[in-house]
């Protein structure tokens, strides 16, 4: 089985959720494939799983032009035997955001996450089609049509609740997007174990315990 992971921080109307549990459908509709989400309040929870995972998508909305300071919170985290263990090293990552603004500053969002997963040594998976929306031939209904490329860009209205905002599209694209990410990690992890690089550990170090953080690693 191939293992994904949708870690996710969803506050407010609960819009990012609704988009972990779309990519989270998406996902599941490729063969063979073990999909799980986790809030990263629960994190602790659920290191074996993440540490197992061959793909993990990470999800926060964008508050004020950033990610949500509880996500960073779980990002720091890794900030131990994660980064210093290369313990992620060739996972396949991607990563979504939501905002109530058509821009918002998503695309900074997304540039931190995969700045994020650069510090682990994962290898990051964009949006596979082309923006939607881009002429008079096109519509709100088209997929993609925040016409994000580094991961999934969404759009919900302040004043909607969930079952509405992110719209249909949106939440479709979400699906095609996790679909994408587990057809990625499957193959990938496929050919991984066929050819395994002299470096490449599979992780083999594998604990269930919270990792260590830097601060741990610090005082010895």
């Amino acid at each position: 089985m191939t293992k994904v992971t949708i870690v996710y921080y969803s506050n407010f109307k609960g819009a990012t959720e609704q988009l972990a549990l779309a990519i989270g459908r998406g996902a599941e509709s490729v063969p063979d494939t073990d999909v799980q989400l986790v809030k990263v309040e629960d994190v602790d929870d659920h290191w074996q799983r993440l540490h197992d995972s061959d793909a993990i998508i990470f999800g926060s909305p964008t508050y004020i032009g950033s990610v949500a300071a509880k996500f960073k919170e779980f990002v720091e985290k890794l900030a131990g035997d994660v980064w210093l263990r290369r313990m992620w090293l060739n996972k396949i990552a991607s990563g979504f955001t939501v905002s109530a603004g058509r821009s918002g500053d998503k695309l900074n969002v997304l540039q931190q996450m995969v700045i994020f997963a650069s510090q682990m040594s994962m290898i990051w998976v964009p949006i596979r089609i082309t923006g939607g929306n881009y002429s008079t031939q096109g519509s709100e209904e088209d997929l993609n049509r925040m016409a994000g490329y580094i991961g999934l860009m969404a759009q919900a209205n302040i004043d909607e609740p969930a079952d509405k905002a992110p719209p249909p599209s949106d939440i479709k694209t979400a699906e095609m997007h996790g679909h994408h990410v587990a057809n990625v990690a499957r193959q990938y992890a496929h050919g991984r174990r066929e050819l395994p690089s002299d470096y490449d550990t599979l992780n083999d170090e594998k604990t269930g315990e919270t990792p260590a953080t830097l601060a741990d690693l610090m005082s010895g």
